[in-house]
């Protein structure tokens, strides 16, 4: 009796930790957002506009070199932006493994991408219109599967982003980090470049080395990083710093030099930044290598890192 009286409080404990959890998560996206981090948001829209071609619909991944640097949160706030300016968006969880997107959003995981892509339920019933815009859907990951990679990389995917192609603007796909499964790299050749999620005073360079190594060898576009976690200096609108240039790299010393461009600071407690120089090497004189390595640290909340609200996937 007692045992089962303790295995009964421990379960209680889970769940009452996993909800904070999943709170503190649904604290910092969509209308959540504080001014500071919005507007870091835009910006990223903004540039990703900027880079992409202005025609068709744009398939862009979100991924990260290890767990809990914050991609899940950015391809939520980056998808509600988007939506934001009337754009069509589409955000898939293609996380299937640890998936995180439905539940933030408070959306039922299955069916979803995994049943879609295993022919067990129709387009409609993996899709969910959010309750923020009626230009924004969701896909959850649906059932866990046991082939994640070979679904992801399958012809019924290339399918199935070619025909939501036509009826979307973007589409975001929320892809598990780069250098702890292939899932990310099985897909990538289907979206038109990828996005890498870094934390500061996270990330670690060996990682994230190994990480654009891969993404380089698979000869898929680099988008640029997002910076999260960061906390900017007092006053407003400050700090302002100069273009740094971005050299190549290897897999043991990449992240040396790593920054942004220029940035600012608002408040005690929020920061963001952004900028750009070419993706591999020296950007050209003329400026207009279509190329640009785009780069904005996202905005955080203090007390949100400082209470562990950590971003799992």
């Amino acid at each position: 009796m007692a045992k089962k009286t303790e295995e009964k409080e421990k379960e209680k404990q889970t769940k009452s930790s996993v909800n904070k959890q999943l709170l503190r998560q649904q604290s910092i996206i969509c209308d959540n957002l504080s001014f500071a981090a919005a507007e870091a948001y835009k910006l990223l829209r903004a540039n990703l506009q900027f880079t992409l071609p202005k025609e068709g619909c744009h398939i862009i991944g979100m991924t990260s070199s290890l767990r809990g640097e914050g991609k899940s949160t950015t391809a939520i706030n980056l998808a509600y932006t988007l939506a934001q300016a009337g754009k069509r968006v589409l955000l898939i969880d293609a996380d299937m493994r640890l998936p995180s997107v439905g539940s933030r959003l408070s959306l039922e995981q299955t069916p979803g991408l995994s049943n879609l892509l295993a022919n067990l339920c129709a387009p409609e019933e993996a899709l969910r219109q959010t309750k923020y815009f009626t230009n924004w859907y969701v896909m959850p990951s649906g059932d866990i599967p046991p082939n994640p990679s070979e679904l992801l990389g399958s012809e019924r995917m290339e399918e199935l982003l070619d025909n939501f192609s036509q009826s979307f603007d973007f589409i975001i796909l929320d892809l598990p980090p780069v250098g702890i499964v292939s899932d990310a790299l099985a897909v990538s050749t289907l979206t038109d470049g990828l996005l890498v999620v870094v934390r500061q005073n996270y990330s670690n360079r060996n990682a994230l080395g190994d990480c654009m190594y891969q993404i380089e060898r698979f000869n898929v576009k680099f988008l640029g990083f997002v910076m999260t976690g960061v906390a900017g200096g007092e006053g407003a609108y400050k700090r302002y710093g100069r273009y740094s240039k971005y050299g190549k790299y290897d897999r043991s010393s990449y992240g040396k030099g790593y920054g942004y461009g220029y940035g600012y600071g608002y408040s005690k407690s929020y920061g963001y930044g952004y900028g750009y120089s070419k993706s591999y090497g020296r950007r050209s004189k003329d400026g207009k290598d279509g190329s640009a390595f785009h780069e904005a640290t996202v905005a955080r909340k203090n007390d949100a890192s400082q209470s562990g609200a950590k971003d799992e996937v």
